[in-house]
């Protein structure tokens, strides 16, 4: 029996998502100005290894602001991420040159966001055909243009959207100092270990699961066809329970991460 395709942005998002947060990760640091501007920034705050609850509520708010938030919202949390993304560029001993506003870098960024919305959809839906029908696609480029991405650098439909990630994964390239710190991400290593072992073994399941098969090869990860016929069954089942629960259930963390945010452009409290 087939599935009603998602109608808009609200319905494609799902908490259920965050399986493939760490995989999304991999994906926009696999290219080297992305990467290395992560794993050098000097912006001890931001950083996921030091303060993981911290990144992920900036990094939660960031995506239901741009997808559910108003341009004045999107305007306000621009300025808040642009305040940290103003110290991160590459330095004399970087071995790449990057800039956090550097906008082919962001668009790839936002590219990444999106093809992990498909990723998840295809993964909980195997059945229907995400294919941003009913302005999905093109509602989703503000995942980029509410930092620096001007609308018009938005691939203008979905096939030119294929277009553009093709010819980007011939700029994937992972180099040591980048899948250290990926795998540390994935294997959760920098938590304590009580989290570490009761966590890690999932995380890293559906963090390689998600993974396409590139970056799989570009992280050296191992992923057997029992791997993949145990992660579709997982997923199916999470597709059932998705399906038959409460909105306010599905959309979960990111309808509590977009209410923080209001409140705290309500009282004048730091946004990131």
């Amino acid at each position: 029996m087939s599935v009603a395709r998602p109608r808009t942005t609200d319905e494609a998002v799902t908490g259920i998502g965050l399986w493939a947060g760490t995989a999304n990760v991999i994906m926009q640091l696999s290219r080297p100005g992305v990467g290395h501007g992560v794993v050098e920034s000097k912006v001890d705050s931001g950083k996921a290894t030091l303060h993981p609850i911290k990144r992920g509520r900036t990094t939660f708010t960031y995506l239901a602001v741009a997808i559910w938030g108003t341009e004045d919202e999107r305007a306000a949390y621009r300025r808040a991420v642009n305040g940290s993304h103003a110290q991160v560029h590459s330095g004399d001993d970087s071995p790449v040159a990057y800039n956090a506003f550097d906008r082919d870098l962001q668009l790839w960024v936002a590219a990444c966001l999106y093809h992990g919305l498909e990723d998840v959809h295809r993964a909980l839906y195997p059945e229907t055909d995400f294919r941003g029908e009913n302005g999905i696609y093109e509602a989703s480029h503000t995942m980029g243009t509410t930092l620096q991405v001007r609308p018009e650098m938005w691939p203008v439909d979905r096939d030119a959207f294929e277009v553009y990630w093709k010819e980007n994964l011939e700029l994937v390239s992972i180099d040591d100092t980048v899948r250290e710190y990926l795998t540390s991400l994935t294997d959760l290593t920098f938590l304590p270990w009580v989290f570490r072992v009761t966590m890690a073994p999932s995380h890293r399941f559906f963090t390689v699961g998600f993974l396409p098969e590139l970056f799989r090869e570009q992280m050296h990860f191992e992923w057997t066809d029992q791997n993949q016929r145990l992660f579709e069954t997982v997923m199916k089942v999470a597709g059932t329970v998705n399906r038959l629960s409460p909105h306010v259930i599905r959309t979960f963390p990111f309808n509590l991460c977009l209410a923080d945010f209001r409140r705290r452009v309500r009282q004048g409290i730091a946004l990131v």
